[in-house]
């Protein structure tokens, strides 16, 4: 089988099958990158405030490493657009966040994010948001998946695709918990000022998640690529058995010629 592998023809076919299989192991490799995500950052790391404008930009997806730090926003409160979301626990009880469209200052085209004012135990609506030009602190979380809405049209998950649907406005991905809300003059403008009880969120668990489904896409191409060799394998076995069944049927017919030739030359016996 050795001699029919070494024809040029699978030769050139081997090279083809290993180019394909390379191909195919550098996109598993490249999967199983992205079934990673990137590491977390040090311990308190996110504890240090930074501006949410030179953290993540407008309408792109947030990464892991960008989540759960605390930043800060300068702008103002979108008026008349307060959204109440269902199903949320403080201190044990469970209530309604309260959720307004925070435009920011020094967005690209004006994009606002997603702010959690503060928790409120029944679905009444609450006082509007403070007015004017604001300073906001609190951690940035990534967006939620969307849930219906409950009979009395409280949301069941801070989903920013949701919610640039309902305010019609272009969004940052995700979602910041006010801790500190103030005027430009500095007084306080939190969720107390209108009856709302603060949220606070701490600094979640430092872990590296994994993407089981890049994982699978990843063995997927490891397998194409074994397939691609073994692909190759299949033809040349193919090729060396046509050969020994034509070896055969040749040496058949040189048995069976030779056998007649034989019977032809053994002369007949003299009759007494």
């Amino acid at each position: 089988m050795l001699k029919t592998a070494l024809k040029p023809q699978w030769i050139l076919a081997l090279l083809g099958a290993l180019l394909v299989a390379s191909g195919f192991v550098l996109l598993s490799q490249w999967q199983f990158d992205r079934s990673q995500t990137a590491a977390p950052p040090p311990p308190g790391t996110t504890e240090t405030a930074v501006p949410l404008t030179g953290h993540i930009r407008p309408l792109e997806e947030m990464m892991g490493f960008q989540a759960d730090q605390i930043v800060t926003a300068s702008g103002r409160f979108l008026p008349g657009r307060q959204v109440l979301v269902r199903d949320r626990l403080q201190q044990g009880e469970k209530g309604y966040w309260v959720v307004a469209p925070f435009a920011v200052d020094g967005a690209p085209n004006g994009e606002t994010i997603a702010v959690v004012r503060g928790w409120q135990a029944d679905a009444s609506t609450p006082r509007d948001a403070p007015s004017g030009q604001l300073d906001l602190t609190g951690r940035l979380l990534p967006t939620e998946s969307p849930l219906d809405e409950s009979p009395a049209g409280a949301l069941g998950a801070v989903s920013t695709a949701q919610l640039i649907n309902l305010w019609d406005v272009p969004a940052y991905s995700g979602f910041v918990v006010a801790f500190d809300v103030a005027t430009g003059a500095g007084a306080d403008a939190g969720a107390a000022t209108t009856g709302l009880e603060p949220v606070y969120v701490g600094p979640q668990p430092q872990q590296q998640q994994i993407n089981w489904l890049n994982v699978f896409y990843g063995i997927e191409w490891v397998v194409f690529a074994g397939f691609a060799v073994f692909l190759w394998y299949r033809l040349v076995a193919d090729d060396y058995r046509r050969q020994q069944e034509d070896l055969e049927d040749a040496a058949e017919a040189l048995r069976g010629a030779q056998g007649q030739d034989t019977q032809q030359t053994i002369p007949e016996k003299e009759q007494p």
